[in-house]
């Protein structure tokens, strides 16, 4: 079947492509552009779209400028670093020292005293860090609003929602207000911002980015990841910010990500699925999510690759997310300074990871080795899945207000039912672009590999990327 290409957004002056994480650290390093610069550009725009886009938790405007004063003296004295000097953002689940970590929580959370891990890597390659982006209390929804810090909102559709956890990252990385951002992946969160924003976005393998002071953050479900506007960005935000705390339980074998992006992925075998893993509420995948998924399909046949259509054996994944998911919730909720402020949803979700710790918790952990072997064998007979990233384009903002905690459930699992058993499992997966429906609204899909495969992952989405040139097409208003 051949379909019609989408249309996509007019270029104008206002959407014209800005210089992504790698152009932008070349730049500084040729010295066409000092850091105070690009620093001021980046605070310049953080304020001009904070009103209407409201992306940021927390702004380090005076620290930021300090920084990149230190990095331009470092650039001058001939110091080369892979990000030195460049802006970057993280979300606001990742310590910093001197701010508070909030998760999207309303309260007087006291500033911290360490860095985690992954901002020390960050600060070791030189990034300067502007500030920290919203997400939902607790990262528990796929959209980025709470009583904390207001509505977050899609460069694309400001009526629309950015999804969430990592939604305020997606928003400010779409809009062009920085290069690229750290964000996390508990059941799809960086993924599912991604596809809805017209983002690169990499969950990557358990352990492949460190998470301390966290060990397992929600009991091995949630990884760190780059989002970007390209796949060379976001390999090398992956890179400059992988490895390991002396704590980590999981480790995986070393592995440069970055060459991949611009190497031939080879011929492979890739296994287009429609079918989700089994959940209460029945799917409902839009048309044009599914039209899009299978023209991206028939681009990967036009490249070479062998498509075939396959359905992974989830099986019973669901029993064994849940209780990591709810207990973790639980878990953290015990640093909030004042419980009573947080969503009457967010109390539920707390009770219920009561009632899921324990024999429950500790027998969906002993269910993933299983689940790994069920799942993982379709990959004997395919290197790569395909799958939508979600079942729906983005929600419209305020969309869940009135619902309960049982119809937010299901509007969560109708909308977005493709990236959470990936997160069980533990494996990597990478958004890419794949379009828009007829309204210009985003759509993404997921390549999903087994364990270890960001490489493979990452050089065929950079092939799909050199073929249909998604990192050309910005927001075609100028956001304020």
């Amino acid at each position: 079947m051949t379909l019609r290409r989408k249309a996509i957004p007019a270029m104008t002056t206002a959407n014209r492509p800005q210089a992504g994480l790698a152009e932008l650290a070349d730049r500084l390093s040729e010295g066409q552009l000092s850091s105070r610069e690009a620093v001021e550009l980046t605070l310049a725009r953080i304020e001009e779209t904070q009103p209407t886009l409201n992306a940021f938790r927390r702004v380090r405007a005076e620290a930021a400028r300090q920084e990149a004063e230190e990095a331009d003296r470092r650039l001058a004295a001939g110091e080369r670093l892979p990000l030195l000097g460049v802006p970057v953002a993280i979300k606001d689940d990742t310590d910093l020292a001197g701010e508070p970590t909030a998760f999207g929580c309303a309260g007087a959370f006291p500033p911290l005293a360490a860095d985690s891990e992954v901002v020390r890597r960050l600060r070791a390659a030189g990034a300067v860090i502007v500030g920290k982006t919203n997400t939902p209390e607790i990262g528990q929804w796929a959209f980025t609003e709470g009583r904390g810090f207001g509505v977050t909102r899609n460069p694309w559709d400001l009526e629309r929602t950015p999804g969430g956890s990592s939604g305020g990252a997606a928003a400010a990385v779409a809009a062009g207000v920085l290069p690229a951002a750290i964000g996390s992946d508990g059941a799809g969160s960086v993924r599912i911002p991604a596809a809805w924003t017209h983002l690169v976005g990499i969950k990557p393998q358990r352990g492949r980015i460190s998470a301390w002071p966290e060990p397992e953050p929600f009991h091995g479900l949630t990884v760190l990841g780059p989002l970007a506007r390209t796949v060379k960005d976001a390999a090398l935000l992956l890179d400059t910010v992988a490895g390991n705390a002396p704590g980590d339980p999981h480790r995986p074998a070393p592995e440069a990500i970055l060459p991949a992006a611009g190497r031939e992925p080879g011929r492979l075998r890739i296994g287009l699925s429609f079918r989700p893993a089994w959940a209460v509420h029945p799917l409902r995948l839009d048309p044009e999510i599914r039209a899009a998924t299978v023209e991206l399909a028939e681009t990967l046949a036009r490249l070479g690759h062998e498509v075939v259509e396959v359905e992974p054996r989830y099986g019973l994944v669901g029993p064994a997310q849940l209780p990591r998911a709810l207990a973790g919730i639980r878990a953290w909720a015990r640093r909030v300074p004042d419980q009573a402020l947080l969503d009457p949803r967010t109390r539920t979700n707390i009770r219920r990871g009561a009632v899921l710790g324990g024999p429950v918790l500790r027998a969906a952990r002993a269910a993933e080795a299983p689940l790994q072997r069920r799942i993982g064998a379709v990959f004997d007979t395919v290197d790569v899945v395909l799958t939508p990233t979600t079942a729906a384009p983005p929600l419209r903002i305020c969309e869940t207000d009135d619902l309960g905690p049982g119809a937010l459930d299901r509007a969560m699992i109708t909308a977005c039912p493709y990236a959470w058993p990936w997160n069980v499992v533990g494996w990597p997966g990478v958004n890419v672009p794949a379009g828009f429906t007829a309204a210009g609204l985003p759509i993404g899909c997921q390549l999903l590999g087994p364990a270890s495969s960001e490489a493979r992952l990452v050089s065929l989405a950079a092939q799909l990327e050199a073929e249909r040139r998604w990192d050309l097409v910005r927001p075609p208003t100028q956001v304020k």
